[in-house]
């Protein structure tokens, strides 16, 4: 018998190697590992140590085999590591299951194993899924002949705030310190010592802080590692798992999604090899707790002499009915990343079939002149197929980023790119203020520039056919650069990306959430695409003229010229100016949210619904990639019984038109029905546009541009309630450069303020040799740096002066 592993349709044909495992005939590419090899027949080779994404090490040799013959006449006299050998042309391979050399290794390495191994089964959080637990079972011998005194170590240790370590469990076999050196580039683990006293070692004066932390949970064969906020909570035959998307960035991680009692108890990355591979980060596997807390809404509220009051659902959907008819069509809809495409989609069609507005975006956050623009032109109504993919990214042979850190915007991004770099050696370039922590872990050539000159740096960049540009959602900040990376990509024959940083914001684009844009990327200036889509949803007529953005959704409402407001998932501290966006909810005559917890917005309604947490229904997202994601329902609905389509619908049906979606299946097929617009869909630069007005810094120091982003781990809210992951968040500092710090005459650690109009911050002060000149760079919504309350973005000018004493 012989199998041959064929390659995949259209891939470049690779030279095949063919050696016999257990006598059955195997060709596998060239550079294949044994232990790969055997896979390719289905036989099953115990193994601690190895992980196909890892380099091979060899460290735990469970997976000895015989191999008599290398293929030249020749064997080895003793049990090989088939984790550590390639394949050899005529090679012979036995197994544990034709060779009693090969499996009396095997037995011979776990009993040794067990030797020092705590009995601590019962209640170890891997117990029933543990790859030692099923090894010994069908490798291993059925009792011990070791009589002596185990090894035993204090436990747990924290080897950073969110991870545990038992060392006594651990095998040695090295999958966490791989992970950690090659995977995530945060080397902040190692094994130390020699011989039995050989464990893993943290350095004393740097706690493995990584953003991908969990991921040695997750991948450690034993229970040495187990996560702080797991641990003791469940036994894995108790669980429930469902598969899910993530809802913390566009990166489109699959997840696995465990319950237990209707209680979501942890998430693991799940296997998406096009995607997310098998990893995931620390704010996608911890931050899901969220909604538990005592500020989630369980009952409508209605505002009654000036005071929110629960009511029941009648009386509050009355209540927003004679609000909204009041209003008429001087209405407008704010929604924002944590809705699911079927949500988004649910609420373009409210605001255009039922208020008869096109006041309408998703962009709860700074946003540029002419992004909308650029979204309807080169960014909605495309498909997967069209645009670059996280394999794109490995084959090129240069990733530009620019307005876009991956390692905090995109965390998959990152490791793809990481992953690129160090197997492929491509070449990744960065434009931007300073060298990143990330951009050092992907050895990226930085561009220096001063915020706001980024196009200018990118039409001096070289790129050849092939490359790529990854433009973030700060691009949009910087005047012209949207323009320049479509330029650039057209001259050179390059490829480039929009990457958004929150998960419902590509879909909200393809659902219409924009003022200028219907469904499927249809514009709304363009008289046969209104026909299309309101034909559709069986409508008369659609509303002609092209709506406000975000802002100045606000800001008419701050001046009266806008009557009532719907919001939905929008933070007010994350726009541009924090302070005029309350000023805008405040000035409305009327205002809906439709939330899961107590907000800023929620406080300032007169009608409130509550909704359902994103575990409680089901949907799903597009990735930055446009890569549809599954939502599905993890737990039933027990507090809010009701999902935003299902609100907007009852709505929908009390103001007298119906809106014909009630669930996401249903909007999801209406979506799909609608299609993609297949004619040319330019949309001009709007007269409704929102133009912010900067502030401008008062006499300080220095006056200096600002360059910020945000963390992954930051303040955002839906990090609420995990502890452990909040105090792996980076410090807090302001990064200047030297020179900049020498006229300042502030040290490293000392405090500087930064300052616009007339509020300011305090910050702590880091000296960072990369940093471009008359510049200094903030965290924009990290603990104490809410740059919204500045009413300042990247590329603003801000003063600087040296901040004395706290």
């Amino acid at each position: 018998m012989s199998v041959e592993a064929k390659p995949e349709q259209g891939a470049t044909p690779v030279e095949l190697v063919t050696l016999t495992i257990d006598g059955i005939e195997v060709s596998v590419p060239k550079g294949t590992l044994t232990i790969r090899a055997a896979e390719k027949l289905g036989i099953a080779i115990p193994r601690f140590c190895d992980h196909p994404l890892l380099d091979p090490a060899g460290a735990c040799r469970q997976c000895m085999v015989e191999i008599p013959d290398m293929g030249n006449g020749r064997g080895f006299p003793k049990p090989q590591p088939s984790c550590a050998i390639e394949v050899m042309p005529g090679m012979q391979v036995k197994t544990q299951h034709t060779s009693e050399v090969a499996a009396k290794a095997q037995r011979g390495m776990l009993e040794l194993l067990l030797i020092n191994h705590p009995l601590d089964c019962p209640i170890c959080d891997k117990g029933g899924e543990c790859p030692l637990q099923n090894q010994v079972v069908s490798n291993g011998g059925g009792e011990s002949r070791y009589e002596g005194v185990k090894r035993t170590f204090p436990k747990p240790i924290s080897i950073s705030a969110q991870i545990l370590l038992d060392r006594e469990r651990c095998v040695l076999c090295a999958r966490c310190t791989r992970f950690a050196d090659q995977i995530a580039g945060d080397p902040f683990i190692a094994l130390v010592e020699r011989g039995a006293l050989q464990q893993v070692g943290r350095y004393a004066d740097q706690p493995f802080d990584s953003y991908f932390s969990g991921n040695v949970v997750q991948i450690c064969p034993v229970g040495a590692l187990t996560s702080a906020s797991y641990r003791f909570q469940s036994r894995p035959f108790d669980l429930v798992s469902t598969d899910v998307t993530c809802e913390h960035c566009a990166a489109g991680c699959q997840l696995r999604t465990d319950h237990r009692h209707s209680v979501v108890r942890r998430r693991l990355a799940g296997e998406a090899p096009q995607i997310n591979e098998e990893w995931n980060c620390d704010k996608g596997r911890f931050a899901f707790v969220a909604g538990r807390g005592d500020d989630r809404i369980t009952s409508p509220l209605v505002r009654i002499d000036g005071e929110l009051r629960p009511a029941s659902w009648p009386e509050a959907i009355d209540a927003a009915v004679a609000g909204l008819s009041a209003a008429g069509q001087s209405v407008g809809v704010l929604t924002g990343g944590r809705l699911t495409i079927e949500d988004a989609y649910g609420y373009a069609k409210f605001a255009r079939m039922v208020l008869g507005t096109n006041n309408i975006d998703f962009r709860s956050r700074p946003i540029g002149e002419g992004e909308a623009t650029f979204l309807a032109n080169q960014v909605a109504g495309r498909t997967l197929g069209d645009g670059v993919t996280y394999t794109d990214l490995e084959q090129a042979k240069q990733v530009v980023l620019v307005g876009f850190e991956p390692e905090e915007e995109s965390p998959m991004i990152f490791l793809r790119l990481r992953k690129a770099v160090r197997k492929f050696g491509i070449s990744v370039t960065a434009i931007a203020a300073l060298a990143s922590e990330g951009s050092r872990k992907l050895n990226a050539n930085l561009v220096p520039t001063v915020p706001g000159k980024e196009a200018a740096a990118l039409a001096k960049l070289k790129l050849a056919p092939g490359d790529v540009i990854l433009v973030g959602e700060r691009g949009a900040l910087v005047n012209g650069l949207l323009d320049a990376v479509v330029k650039k990509a057209d001259a050179a024959g390059a490829r480039f990306a929009w990457v958004p940083r929150r998960a419902g914001d590509r879909g909200a684009v393809e659902a219409g959430c924009l003022p200028g844009l219907l469904p499927g990327g249809r514009p709304v200036a363009d008289v046969a695409a209104r026909v299309d889509v309101a034909t559709q949803w069986g409508s008369d007529s659609l509303p002609p003229l092209e709506g406000l953005e975000g802002p100045g959704i606000l800001g008419a409402a701050a001046a009266g010229d806008l009557e009532a407001l719907v919001v939905a998932g929008v933070e007010l501290a994350d726009f541009a100016d924090a302070e005029a966006a309350r000023a805008g909810i405040d000035g409305a005559r009327f205002v809906v949210s439709l939330e899961s917890r107590r907000s800023e917005v929620t406080e300032r309604a007169d009608v409130v619904f509550p909704v359902a947490l994103l575990e409680e229904h089901s949907g799903g997202f597009l990735n930055w990639e446009h890569r549809v994601g599954r939502v599905n329902t993890v737990v039933k609905q027990t507090v809010a019984p009701m999902t935003d389509l299902r609100v907007l619908s009852a709505l929908a049906d009390a103001l007298g038109t119906s809106l014909g979606i009630r669930t996401a299946g249903q909007a999801s097929a209406e979506l799909a029905a609608l299609g993609i617009w297949d004619l040319t869909a330019v949309v001009a630069p709007g007269a409704r546009a929102f133009v912010r007005a900067p502030r401008f810094p008062p006499k300080s120091d220095e006056v200096v541009k600002l360059a910020t982003w945000r963390r992954l781990i930051d303040g955002g809210r839906g990090q609420d309630g995990e502890e452990a992951l909040a105090a792996t968040a980076k410090p807090t500092v302001a990064q200047l450069s030297p020179a900049l710090a020498a006229k300042l005459g502030v040290a490293e650690s000392g405090q500087v303020v930064i300052s616009s109009g007339d509020t300011w911050l305090r910050l702590s002060a880091a000296i960072n040799e990369s940093m471009v000149e008359g510049t200094v760079w903030v965290p924009m919504n990290s603990p104490g740096t809410p740059l919204g309350e500045l009413g300042v973005v990247h590329g603003d000018e801000v003063g600087l002066s040296l901040g004395g004493e706290e």
